[in-house]
């Protein structure tokens, strides 16, 4: 992975953010049985002592990790961004899931733990926090492969109703979900004792310099034809894999989406990211596309970036109002546990 783009806060190599120390999750939750079923949560520090009354619940964030879907790259490298996101206000979820190179991995696992992930973690941070989560809606968003993720999860209401995949509309609110318990201590799913429990919405989506089309992605073979490993094969050998899993296939997606890309990014071209929001807004969709000059592959996850303040601009568009870090008097501090 290359990229020529300056993060400022990163002692000029872009890539630092990698490897990058940040303050270690709030909590880590368990969505599944499989090693690599688990998330990272990073807590606002507006959790420190509970709400009062009078207290917005803030916005929750599932961020996907990127590394062409390889199991090189995990969700550790997310902690700086999930950082300074809670740090202005949100709650921060970074699950990992299995990745090619693992067993599992690739299709279809990749797809059924993100699938999976998303359907359940909404619920369980809601109640390994006490419901600070709670105001009934979250985002979803990734950087470069697990920004087609959050596209991709963000589409399932597209895919066919047989499709293992298949979720209902974004906007359903109130939709009937089997409950489910966490244990923020034991980091393990049980069953819920109360049966259902109503399934937030997608608010929106924010893509990172986003692998938004797999088709070319495989004509371009990015990452070393990191797609081709993800899928097993191209579109013209395996159309119905690309079919289910391609963002680019599945438009209108039905929700707000923004995309954030830097114009000197060499290994996902930002020109898919605005073919991807150009053609969603012909097909209706409120999707926009900043193009950000100068900045790189990982200028937009690195918070001491010039691209930042744009990576969080685009979150804060579509969080719910009020805004948690704009309430007159809120200050940051340490989260609960630190």
């Amino acid at each position: 992975m290359d990229s020529r783009g300056r993060a400022l806060g990163a002692g000029g190599d872009p890539r630092d953010v990698l490897s990058r120390s940040a303050r270690p999750p709030d909590l880590v939750l368990r969505y599944g049985e499989l090693a690599d079923q688990v998330a990272d949560v990073h807590l606002p520090p507006s959790a420190v002592g509970g709400r009062t009354a009078t207290s917005a619940e803030p916005m929750l964030a599932i961020f996907l990790h990127g590394g062409f879907w390889r199991a090189a790259y995990g969700k550790e490298h997310t902690a700086p961004l999930a950082e300074a996101l809670s740090a202005a206000g949100f709650a921060v979820c970074a699950p990992e899931y299995r990745r090619t190179g693992q067993a599992g991995g690739g299709w279809p696992g990749t797809m059924d733990d993100v699938a999976a992930a998303v359907d359940r973690l909404p619920g369980l941070v809601e109640q390994a926090t006490s419901g600070l989560t709670g105001c009934g809606r979250f985002l979803l968003a990734g950087h470069s492969a697990g920004g087609h993720l959050a596209l991709w999860a963000a589409s399932r209401h597209r895919l066919p109703p047989a499709s293992p995949w298949h979720a209902t509309g974004p906007t359903a609110v109130g939709e009937e979900v089997p409950g489910e318990e966490a244990s923020a201590e034991a980091g393990v799913v049980v069953p819920a004792s109360e049966g259902p429990a109503a399934a937030p919405a997608v608010a929106g989506v924010v893509a990172l310099a986003a692998v938004s089309d797999l088709a070319m992605c495989f004509e371009r073979a990015l990452g070393r034809q990191a797609v081709g490993d993800l899928l097993g094969g191209g579109p013209a050998r395996l159309p119905d894999r690309y079919a289910a899993a391609d963002p680019a296939k599945l438009l209108p997606v039905g929700i707000p989406v923004r995309m954030v890309h830097g114009d000197r990014d060499d290994t996902v071209p930002c020109d898919m990211s605005q073919a991807y929001a150009d053609r969603a807004r012909e097909m209706g969709d409120d999707a926009q596309c900043t193009i950000l000059p100068g900045a790189g592959h990982f200028d937009v996850i690195d918070p001491g970036s010039d691209a930042w303040h744009k990576v969080l601009g685009a979150f804060k568009s579509l969080a719910q109002p009020p805004w948690p870090g704009d309430r007159p008097g809120w200050q940051p501090g340490a989260g609960p546990g630190r």
